[in-house]
């Protein structure tokens, strides 16, 4: 190989790997979650809900056909096999099962699911669910609430468990969390 041939390939290579270094492997790319508890850097997606796993767990269909599973924020719903689970997951269905809804969210869960709001029709399904007595106002993670959020959703816990409600006619019912660890 001359040494003119010799350089044009050295000049190449020079140029090609900065090149060869930014590219992105092929394929979907993750979905990127805000992690941010600002306010403003919620995202907003709607859809149709069409399933619902439990009291605080629903997928959401959108527009482009991807389904979307929803971990309901600042609420802690009693587990399937707790008592009130099945009445819980039921009043949730039927409050929003196979309609339109938005979801409000702007972080992710450890199981891959979107921590959000879900409103139907501009009504907080969430603090709906608090306040049927169907779930806690889930105060481990209140922080990530606006403060309005945090005192709504503490109050309505609070007027549900003075008017025993759902889970509230059981004298001392039994949080997931505690239920988990048993």
């Amino acid at each position: 190989m001359t040494r003119g041939r010799f350089l044009i390939w050295l000049v190449l290579a020079v140029l090609a790997f900065p090149i060869s270094c930014n590219r992105r492997p092929a394929g979907p790319e993750p979905p990127q979650v805000v992690q941010s508890k600002r306010a403003n850097s919620a995202e907003t997606m709607t859809g149709r809900v069409v399933r619902i796993a439990d009291g605080d767990t629903v997928t959401i269909l959108d527009a482009t056909n991807t389904q979307h599973r929803i971990r309901l924020q600042g609420i802690d719903a009693p587990e399937s096999h707790q008592a009130f689970g099945t009445q819980s997951k039921k009043n949730l269905s039927d409050m929003i099962f196979d309609k339109d809804v938005t979801a409000v969210y702007d972080k992710m869960d450890q199981y891959g699911r979107l921590v959000g709001k879900i409103l139907l029709e501009g009504r907080d399904i969430n603090l709906e669910q608090v306040k049927a007595g169907m779930a806690w106002h889930y105060k481990e993670y209140e922080r990530e609430q606006s403060p309005e959020d945090r005192e709504l959703y503490a109050r309505a816990e609070d007027e549900a468990r003075s008017a025993r409600r759902g889970l509230w006619v059981a004298a001392n019912p039994i949080e997931p969390g505690e239920f988990r660890r048993d």
